[in-house]
């Protein structure tokens, strides 16, 4: 018998509760536990048992989604996946509830079409899986559509070509960083921890476009370095990290004694956009043996594939301990994969990067 995940939708549209309600009840692997109008009806669903997990809508009336999420953190803790409108309120309060415990946050989705409505099957079934954890005997499901099928796993061949390893280095060390499920938290814990002289740092964070700029603004109000969201053509520099845009891929190409980044459409790749496998390659292209991989918590096996190119390259990978990992799937493929030099828990990890950065200086100079 399979040990469903039971789920409860909070959402004062019909239409929405509606379209996730068949969402949850077409996922084989879920089961609706329920459906609130408002955090006081939700309440009152769960007076007697609690869900697995929460579908969450931010702006409701009564009580909104974030005052509610304090009350379930605080009294009866349940992993919370947060739906946010798309609207810079909207998305500034994701970033909140991503600080009050929020597992994951999703924008509202386009639920139109077919592909639309499948696209969201995908991200929101994945998205519960990973708030809830790994359990025994629960069945995935495929998606078919054109960009986020899950049965269609695109290599980074579909957006950058893979090239024979050469062990050479480039103009200088440089440090890229792929997380997913648990990134944002980790991303906070990881950056701040830099001084102002940390290494040029790439990062994609599987997130929607609406979020990836309000993180890198609150990430960059919190850090000793400067975090802002990736534009074609930035230059990658010290004391500086570049997020990739949401649903953008991020590439890095060397130009003259240093990197500068590009911001491009195509396919998903590893079933993401951005993915952290072209990330990982355009690094191991530009910088090689001066190429820093590091993968932290997230669902999935991003960044397994071309992680092993860096190294090859000679350049040096790292991956997050489990027992630090909100989710340890991509930290494991990578492991599993043969491709990780380390393991480093995340408290940790910026002494990492710095001790990799000072030893490369040391021999630059």
């Amino acid at each position: 018998m399979t040990n469903l995940i039971s789920v409860l939708i909070v959402d004062d549209s019909v239409a929405v509760r509606t379209a996730f309600s068949a969402i949850i009840n077409a996922d084989p692997g879920l089961t609706l536990f329920g459906t609130a109008q408002d955090p006081f009806v939700a309440v009152e669903r769960m007076k007697h048992k609690l869900p697995d997990a929460i579908l969450l809508d931010i702006e409701m009336p009564r009580m909104d989604g974030l005052t509610f999420l304090k009350k379930i953190m605080t009294q009866c803790p349940v992993p919370v996946i947060v739906c946010s409108s798309h609207s810079q309120k909207g998305s500034m309060a994701a970033m909140t509830a991503l600080d009050l415990g929020a597992a994951e946050v999703l924008a509202k989705p386009d639920l139109t079409t077919v592909d639309a409505r499948s696209r969201a099957a995908l991200r929101i079934g994945q998205a519960v899986r990973a708030a809830v954890g790994e359990r025994p005997n629960v069945p995935s499901r495929g998606v078919n559509t054109e960009e986020g099928r899950s049965d269609a796993r695109l290599s980074p061949d579909k957006i950058l070509a893979k090239r024979p390893a050469v062990r050479r280095a480039g103009p200088t060390p440089l440090v890229v960083i792929g997380s997913s499920t648990g990134g944002p938290d980790a991303l906070r814990q990881v950056l701040t921890g830099l001084p102002e002289n940390a290494p040029p740092i790439a990062i994609v964070q599987h997130m929607p476009a609406e979020f990836t700029g309000p993180l890198a603004r609150r990430l960059n109000g919190r850090c000793n370095i400067e975090v802002i969201e990736a534009s074609n053509g930035d230059m990658l520099t010290p004391g500086c990290a570049l997020i990739a845009p949401g649903d953008q891929h991020l590439l890095i190409h060397r130009e003259g004694r240093g990197y500068v980044v590009e911001v491009a459409n195509g396919p998903y790749v590893s079933r993401h956009r951005p993915s952290v496998d072209v990330l990982f390659r355009s690094a191991a292209q530009a910088a090689g043996e001066n190429a820093m991989g590091v993968i932290l918590t997230g669902m999935g096996d991003d960044g397994a594939t071309c992680m092993g190119e860096i190294q090859t390259c000679g350049g040096y990978t790292v991956a997050q301990t489990e027992e630090s990992c909100v989710v340890y799937g991509m930290p494991r493929s990578a492991v599993e994969a043969g491709v990780v030099d380390k393991l480093a828990p995340l408290s940790q990890m910026s002494a990492e990067i710095m001790s990799w950065y000072s030893g490369k200086s040391r021999k630059a100079g």
